[in-house]
């Protein structure tokens, strides 16, 4: 994403409001719900993607298997707030030392899909076909902004439930 610039107008108000909630604990509930409306644009664009890709001759699909997740307690610590994921359930299985894949993927909604980053990133046999890749570089600045208002809309809720104005 070299190059790439964002223009967020009203964020000098939002900067002011986020001050106000700085001491409390509710800001960090803003912005995983206003991170989760822009994550949820980007995985829009993936499952629109991976429907292309899919191969409707099979049960499995990676369209369905396409989620949203926080980025879990730990991990926001360590980089220092909210974020959240889009990825695919049960594709980040490992092979075990048998030579076959660890865990259990056939339960996800879309099936076993494990399959999805030799379609993303390629193998020796074939071409890369990124789904995931390209709907993060279509759906950025759409994320973005969605992301940007959410955030306003939300710290107000927030400011609302302390009684700060």
């Amino acid at each position: 994403m070299n190059g790439v610039t964002f223009k967020i107008d009203g964020l000098e108000e939002l900067e002011a409001k986020l001050k106000k909630l700085a001491d409390h604990k509710r800001i960090k509930n803003a912005a995983r719900r206003s991170l989760r409306r822009g994550a949820n644009v980007v995985a829009a664009a993936a499952k629109r993607n991976a429907g292309s890709i899919d191969d409707p001759k099979t049960r499995n699909s990676i369209q369905k298997n396409i989620a949203v997740r926080g980025g879990g307690s730990k991990r926001e610590r360590r980089v220092g707030g909210a974020m959240m994921r889009v990825g695919i359930r049960g594709g980040a299985r490992n092979m075990s030392k048998y030579g076959e894949f660890r865990g259990g993927g056939s339960s996800n909604p879309g099936g076993d899909t494990f399959y999805w980053r030799f379609l993303e990133f390629g193998t020796s046999q074939i071409a890369a076909r990124p789904f995931m890749r390209n709907a993060m570089a279509q759906s950025a600045d759409q994320a973005v902004s969605t992301i940007a208002k959410a955030a306003s809309v939300e710290v107000d809720k927030e400011l609302a439930k302390i009684n700060v104005s």
